[in-house]
């Protein structure tokens, strides 16, 4: 620096100092201070709520830290992301979201927060196909029996974890490609979802393998499709979308871990280092893959990239198919 170097540019250059050495405080202390919040962005039961409690435990025991999940449900999963990015950024509160995450930017009008630029990717934690399936009951016996209704007169109804929700979008886009008339019936996650797919009070439910498989397997559901280009290994007799009639179609479900964006890239790299060594545990492992997830896991760039990749893909969806939130 010399004489003449303005004074406006010393206090900018003094305040980045000290906000880094605070920033590098913070992340040397971490997690001591208090216990971590996981903001599960969905209400229980449905498969965020349950990565969320899957996690919790083995994280703890990794950082040493009490780890409390908290459900905070609504509006596709935005009201629980608003909540994280409006939390300090300070490595005590991270929100673990669903597909819906990626949908919403485009699908939902005022969101009131930037899913780009106030929350940041710690990690993607995997993804999975998700599954259309019907009660035991039910007079579905094939994928060929839905798109025979949906092209019948008054079409037909199916439930999906939320409006916006991926599984909704990907069932609008079907419907209009596919020339077949869908009654989007929204629940509030997978729980409420499972629990009227089950007593048959929904003729169909569309959502992720995670959510639906526990209730194929007691044959309370019968799975008529999955919605990613290759079949669940999870379930291998059942086909996909793509070769019933519909080439190309895939959208898989994903799950992924978000910090408030100005949270230390520290803190963000230590709690992403956490979350992959506790996903490489033999236990953990085989629950997730068990219902269906594929382990993706990371850096928290390579995370970054592939939610704003799902956010791009969506919101041109959106546009071309006119789809609105119910």
């Amino acid at each position: 620096m010399n004489k003449r170097t303005p004074l406006r540019l010393l206090l900018a250059l003094a305040g980045a100092a000290c906000l880094g050495l605070a920033q590098g405080a913070l992340a040397q202390e971490w997690p001591a201070r208090q216990a971590i919040k996981l903001v599960a962005v969905f209400p229980p039961g449905g498969s965020v709520d349950q990565v969320s409690r899957l996690l919790a435990p083995h994280l703890q025991q990794e950082l040493g830290q009490n780890i409390i999940v908290e459900n905070k449900g609504g509006a596709s999963g935005s009201i629980g992301a608003a909540a994280v990015a409006a939390a300090p950024a300070d490595g005590y509160t991270f929100a673990v979201v669903f597909d819906t995450h990626g949908v919403n930017p485009s699908l939902i009008p005022n969101l009131p927060f930037d899913s780009k630029k106030d929350l940041s990717t710690v990690i993607v934690i995997g993804t999975s196909p998700m599954v259309l399936a019907t009660h035991a009951g039910s007079e579905f016996k094939s994928f060929a029996d839905v798109v025979a209704s949906g092209k019948a007169a008054k079409g037909a109804s199916y439930g999906s974890i939320g409006s916006g929700s991926l599984g909704h979008l990907a069932m609008a886009l079907l419907g209009r490609n596919g020339g077949m008339s869908f009654n989007h019936i929204p629940y509030k996650g997978g729980g409420p979802l499972m629990n009227d797919a089950v007593a048959g009070h929904v003729p169909l439910a569309i959502g992720s393998v995670f959510v639906v498989k526990p209730h194929i397997d007691s044959q309370r559901m019968r799975a008529l499709a999955v919605t990613t280009s290759k079949r669940a290994p999870q379930l291998p007799s059942v086909p996909t979308i793509a070769e019933s009639g519909f080439a190309g179609f895939d959208a898989p479900a994903w799950w992924a871990v978000l910090a408030p964006a100005k949270t230390p890239p520290a803190i963000v790299q230590r709690m992403n280092d956490a979350i992959n060594k506790v996903m490489k545990n033999p236990e953990v492992a085989k629950r997730l893959e068990s219902q269906g997830i594929d382990v993706l896991g990371g850096t928290p760039q390579v995370g970054q990239a592939f939610i704003e990749r799902q956010m791009d893909i969506w919101a041109k969806v959106v546009k071309d198919n006119n789809i609105k939130p119910d």
